[in-house]
């Protein structure tokens, strides 16, 4: 009995923060992984050239459902440092990221912001809402906590990544006004976004838009036809122009809101694919962490009456219509 509550303690530590093993490069480049894509994108612009990093959830994929591959363990095992969200994403990896904290320094991107208040949201179960980065404020607090984390692994580098971390940082407040100043162009009455799982509470808090999903903060919960039929009449009664599919969740019950909107009389579209648990295509302006941002707002802007540039923030977005 003692020895499982031991076990469920640490299990508790390495997903809701970190646990740190004092360690120092060997070498340079020294070898980061890091599960998201998200975190991918943060690391490397802070890391710059002292690191190569790996990321082990790529586009498309959904890292709630996501079990660590053969291929995986390997690349944690090599690995010097590894940078994970925390606040419960990656449950299913629990294991393995407490037995690599033995022999590594394993970090949360989201550590400490669960002492800020109440900026984590909850569940009515309360279960964390792990979807920090949907809100830019979020991903910045995220982008600080990298750059000390690896400070504190290579401290003789400690000013390279500040620098990296502050220009980096520049650019996230540039997409943070972005995203207000876009969202707030859609009609008050049309401020509503639904999607298929709970993946944009953040950005609904910090750009005044109410949030609906169909399933639950993970996409193992299942969406039942009663919940589907009342999200239904909501978005009729609301005259709501468009719902939005995700491009890591099937579109299976988003299609069905649209469907039964469509038996009461209501058009109902499909706004867009939005990026809500991975990035889009490697190598691609979507494929960073700005670029999946600014194709969110933008296609969620257009979609809903808004007024957004034609190609977002940058005019660089390929899949902006």
């Amino acid at each position: 009995m003692y020895r499982q509550l031991i076990q469920t303690i640490v299990l508790f530590i390495v997903l809701m923060g970190s646990l740190h093993v004092q360690a120092v490069p060997k070498k340079y480049p020294y070898q980061a992984v890091t599960t998201v894509g998200m975190i991918t994108d943060i690391v490397r612009n802070v890391a710059g050239d002292k690191a190569d990093v790996e990321g082990l959830i790529g586009e498309g994929i959904d890292p709630h459902l996501y079990k660590p591959t053969r291929n995986d363990l390997i690349a944690l095992k090599r690995a010097d440092i590894v940078f994970y969200n925390g606040l419960m994403l990656e449950g299913k990896m629990a294991d393995v990221l407490m037995k690599i904290a033995r022999s590594k320094p394993v970090y949360a991107v989201t550590e400490g912001i669960e002492d800020e208040g109440d900026y984590v949201l909850n569940t009515e179960a309360q279960h964390f809402d792990p979807h920090v980065w949907m809100d830019v404020s979020g991903w910045i607090h995220a982008t600080r906590v990298v750059a000390e984390s690896l400070s504190e692994y290579d401290p003789k580098n400690a000013t390279f990544y500040q620098e990296n971390a502050n220009a980096y940082i520049t650019q996230l407040k540039k997409l943070d006004n972005y995203a207000r100043e876009v969202l707030a162009t859609i009609p008050e009455n049309q401020r509503i976004l639904v999607t298929a799982h709970d993946a944009f509470n953040y950005m609904g808090r910090a750009y005044g838009l109410q949030v609906k999903g169909i399933q639950g903060l993970s996409t193992e919960s299942e969406a039942g036809v009663r919940d589907i039929e009342h999200l239904v009449s909501f978005l009729v009664e609301n005259k709501i122009p468009a719902v939005f599919v995700e491009t890591s969740v099937s579109d299976k019950n988003v299609r069905a809101l649209v469907e039964g909107a469509g038996a009461q009389g209501h058009m109902l579209v499909i706004g867009g694919s939005l990026y809500s648990d991975a990035m889009g295509k490697t190598g691609s302006y979507e494929g960073t962490y700005i670029g999946m941002i600014d194709h969110n707002v933008t296609i969620i802007s257009r979609a809903l009456g808004g007024s957004p540039p034609e190609n977002g923030m940058q005019n660089k977005l390929a899949t902006a219509h």
